[in-house]
């Protein structure tokens, strides 16, 4: 291959893509104990089992941490977990499959970013654009079991269907472009932001006034069906079953919450974005030079994007500084800004400031592709479950809020704190509602505290079945608590 052909091969996106989607596969079969967010992990892949074993269920998503309750919760559109069941039917269940899912369709909207970028802009723009939110927060995020960048990957492969459907008329990407808005949007509503970049559509002299109402048109059947399962049958679930995930905060409380979460609200977007101080800088800069252009439908475009996706960040309110990936429906947007940067300035020194992007954003993220070896004693717990635990018992385990402990384990009951279980009282409730067996951390809570019955027990945990008729110890004096 002669150096010619090397360059083409190299400023090909495709072969990037391809690079950091193999990159990605590091850890890829991995179970849920990496130390960023796997949490959410867990309570996704606990969806998507039960959908596995008791049949897909899309408008009864059910968790296991509900206690007494059927499990069953109000929350984003399971669509996301019942590919993950769809693939378990197949292969049998494991942790890993919602990982690979995700990474597969959040490559494919990393191209299709790059398509739209360079069919509506240009080529620099779009593939600097393309590698700067490959490895940004997306970087990571892309290869967890979670619907984060999931649902913005399908809306921008819809917002390129949007693009063809008004360049050429035909029904095929319109009807993608719904198909896929849809789902992306009741994935994670926060993805909705991303359609605003359709209100430059009207502003287009070239496109034919009548595809801009069949676009909106389709936009607004979307928008309702959405509609119907986040402000109707989300409600409908949670005064049914009694189990919430998310609550709206209201304006009013949002803005006094993120206010009084300011740093860190800024810290989603200084660093979580991009988790790179270059391209942060960048970013700046290439807000320089967009201003400096003074295009108008860009503006008009990023303007509206920026709009509603504040308006979720407020309704989240301290839900967003607390979680870092709620800020990845705009990196897109801020990555096309870094674009606009690397589009002015000469070829060889935006190959050298990629290339440091992007050693430091993924130093910044590389430990979410290994797992500590203090973790690794939580798989042992559903073998250990599995030979003293009768499928349908439920069980009570120290795990905070955290699902990651019960999900695991395999059986429904309660996750509490461990101060909790130290209380007679507290046990003896959740034993009046039907909880059978105490599962015990012993990395929280030390053996020698309890006077249950025991069950069984291994190097990381201790199964008690549970006898009002006995008492757990006070920690400090070793009494028996009243």
């Amino acid at each position: 291959m002669d150096r010619q052909k090397i360059q083409a091969r190299f400023s090909d996106i495709r072969t990037w893509l391809t690079f950091f989607f193999l990159v990605r596969f590091v850890g890829i079969a991995n179970a849920p104990l990496e130390i960023g967010h796997s949490w959410r992990q867990s309570l996704t892949n606990m969806t998507a089992r039960n959908f596995y074993e008791n049949g897909i269920d899309l408008l009864h998503p059910m968790i296991d941490m509900a206690g007494e309750k059927s499990g069953i919760l109000g929350s984003e559109f399971p669509f996301f977990n019942a590919l993950i069941a769809l693939m378990a039917d197949v292969f049998g269940y494991e942790h890993w499959y919602g990982r690979l899912i995700n990474l597969i369709v959040s490559t494919l909207g990393l191209y299709f970013f790059y398509k739209l970028i360079r069919a509506i802009l240009n080529e620099k723009i779009a593939f600097s654009s393309t590698l700067v939110l490959c490895v940004s927060i997306w970087f990571g995020f892309s290869r967890k079991s979670m619907p984060d960048t999931f649902s913005v990957s399908l809306v921008i492969i819809a917002l390129y269907g949007a693009y063809l459907y008004l360049k050429e008329g035909k029904w095929l990407p319109l009807f993608a472009f719904f198909t896929l808005a849809t789902l992306g949007i009741l994935c994670k509503i926060p993805a909705l932001a991303l359609l605003s970049v359709l209100g430059v559509a009207p502003f287009v002299s070239s496109i034919p006034v009548k595809r801009i109402g069949v676009l909106n048109a389709f936009g607004a059947l979307s928008v309702g069906v959405v509609g119907l399962w986040y402000f109707y049958w989300v409600p409908y679930l949670v005064k049914t079953y009694g189990f919430e995930l998310y609550i709206n905060k209201g304006l009013t409380l949002g803005c006094q919450e993120i206010w009084g979460m300011k740093a860190a609200t800024l810290e989603k977007f200084y660093f979580s974005a991009f988790h790179s101080y270059v391209a942060l800088a960048t970013f700046l800069v290439g807000l320089y030079f967009l201003i400096k252009k003074g295009n108008s439908r860009i503006w008009l475009a990023l303007s509206l994007y920026t709009f509603v996706f504040f308006v979720f960040v407020i309704l989240t309110g301290d839900v967003f500084p607390k979680h870092s990936y709620y800020v990845i429906p705009f990196v897109p947007l801020m990555a096309l800004v870094v674009g606009y940067f690397f589009a002015e300035i000469p070829p060889k020194y935006a190959t050298l400031l990629l290339a440091i992007i992007a050693i430091e954003s993924i130093a910044n993220q590389q430990h979410d592709f290994f797992i500590k070896g203090s973790e690794k004693y939580k798989l042992t717990l559903e073998p250990l479950v599995e030979k003293t635990i009768p499928k349908d018992s439920k069980i009570v385990i120290n795990g905070g809020d955290s699902p990651q402990h019960i999900y695991f384990a395999h059986r429904k009951g309660w996750t509490v704190d461990s101060d909790k279980i130290l209380r007679t009282d507290f046990v003896d409730s959740l034993s009046n509602l039907g909880a059978q067996y105490l599962i015990v951390d012993k990395q929280a809570i030390p053996e020698a505290l309890f006077f249950y019955t025991k069950a069984s027990s291994n190097t990381g945990y201790v199964i008690y079945q549970l006898n009002r008729k006995t008492k757990p110890f006070e920690r400090k004096t070793g009494k028996r608590i009243p």
